[in-house]
């Protein structure tokens, strides 16, 4: 049984975790700086990097005291290595490579986009095949996993990701960083009147899109602007969040069709604590003409946090797949 200290870095929390078995989570310490990022609508990466380099040795800490672990009990390190912001990974990678030296363990580097994916495993054991939707600020994908870090992606954004487009529509209708949660809840509250465009309808593709999206409701809400109209943001909320999901949903159940051998169905990332989303999909997954186990991790494990590198690190230290003191970051790391 392996008990790893789990470390995660890549955009604006600071993480770190105690994992066991890559199913038993022990501790999972998670420092959010939503607050100071959120006068600037937006993650800013110099602010990021400062505040993991204020705050990375403590959770380091904090995590090994609730997780009443020593250094005799820690098997090995792990570190998200990429996809994320340079100078926020480089914070994490360093800090773990400081300890492998000096406690003399094994350092395993971790794709984030698996970590959000393995997060699954903390609650349930993953059944393979499985289709994982993976949905994100910076990613928004179908992947399929065969085994045990076997990942195909077979259908990707070939722009925005879902989690930036609601970001961004966020700050147009005027509601506070992050934007997600609020026009989630929002768009309970108003209808899809505006009937805003749905990106490449009708055609043969597993890929998202979500600029068009996006631009429509820009241009939407300074063409009433100008002319002085009153909008509903509720319905504005709900407008955009219907085109949204309806791109979610009906490519993944593309998807399960298109993979009828697949009847285990993950969401990961932090759009997957999306209401709506959860909703939705389950709505249409029972809608199938075969059975489909739908997964969705806790509201906890929805968001970024070194719980899910530790879990998805475990097969990497039951395989040996140990990196040297030479690793980097990869701010632009694929899953594939």
């Amino acid at each position: 049984m392996a008990t790893i200290l789990a470390i995660e870095s890549s955009c604006d929390e600071t993480s770190a975790a105690i994992v066991q078995n890559g199913t038993d989570m022990l501790s999972n310490v998670v420092a959010s700086q939503i607050k100071s990022h959120m006068r600037f609508g937006g993650v800013v990466p110099e602010i990021a990097s400062r505040h993991h380099v204020e705050q990375i040795t403590q959770i380091i800490d904090l995590a090994m005291t609730e997780g009443n672990a020593t250094w005799e009990d820690v098997d090995a390190v792990a570190v998200t290595q990429g996809p994320g912001l340079v100078g926020s990974l480089l914070i994490g990678v360093t800090a773990a490579k400081a300890l492998a030296f000096a406690h003399q363990k094994p350092l395993i580097g971790v794709n984030h986009m698996a970590g959000h994916i393995y997060a699954n495993q903390l609650i349930s054991p993953m059944v393979y095949p499985l289709l994982a939707l993976v949905v994100s600020g910076g990613h928004t994908e179908l992947v399929i996993m065969r085994g045990e870090n076997d990942f195909e992606t077979i259908g990707d954004t070939r722009d925005d990701a879902v989690g930036e487009a609601y970001d961004k529509i966020g700050r147009v209708i005027g509601v506070p960083y992050p934007g997600g949660k609020i026009i989630d809840q929002m768009a309970h509250e108003g209808e899809d009147v505006y009937q805003y465009p749905r990106a490449m309808k009708g055609e043969d593709t597993l890929d998202f899109s979500f600029s068009g999206l996006k631009s429509a409701v820009i241009n939407h809400m300074h063409n009433a602007k100008q002319k002085n109209e009153t909008v509903d943001m509720n319905n504005v909320a709900a407008s955009f969040q219907a085109a949204a999901l309806d791109q979610l949903v009906g490519r993944t159940i593309s998807a399960l069709n298109q993979y009828p051998e697949i009847n285990h169905l993950l969401v990961a990332g932090g759009v997957a604590a999306n209401k709506g989303l959860r909703s939705q999909l389950t709505a249409a997954v029972e809608g199938l003409d075969r059975p489909v186990t739908l997964h969705f991790p806790p509201l906890s494990l929805c968001g970024d946090n070194a719980a899910m590198i530790g879990a998805a690190a475990e097969s990497l230290y039951r395989t040996q797949q140990f990196a040297s003191l030479a690793l980097d970051a990869k701010p632009g790391m694929s899953l594939s």
